[in-house]
């Protein structure tokens, strides 16, 4: 239990950002697994530029790390230039 009003403070302020770190980090894992799960080049291909901008996003904001965002990035670029 919080004795201090900036201690209290502090864990309203990172219950909320918690909440908010999960939901970005869910919806990043949703898009890779929707991209990654499509055959087609076409649709993976105009979703490949909005999945590395929110990569991007994420690693700007310390979501992720930069080296993380690099790598699924790249991961994905190489599963869209291999489908047919």
């Amino acid at each position: 239990m919080a004795n201090h009003k900036s201690s209290e403070k502090r864990n309203r302020q990172i219950k909320t950002k918690n909440e908010s770190n999960k939901y970005h980090a869910k919806t990043m894992r949703n898009a890779l697994k929707s991209i990654r799960t499509t055959t087609n080049k076409e649709e993976a291909g105009t979703m490949l530029p909005k999945i590395n901008s929110m990569l991007d996003k994420l690693a700007k904001k310390n979501i992720i790390h930069k080296k993380k965002a690099s790598n699924l990035k790249s991961s994905v670029q190489k599963h869209v230039s291999g489908l047919k």
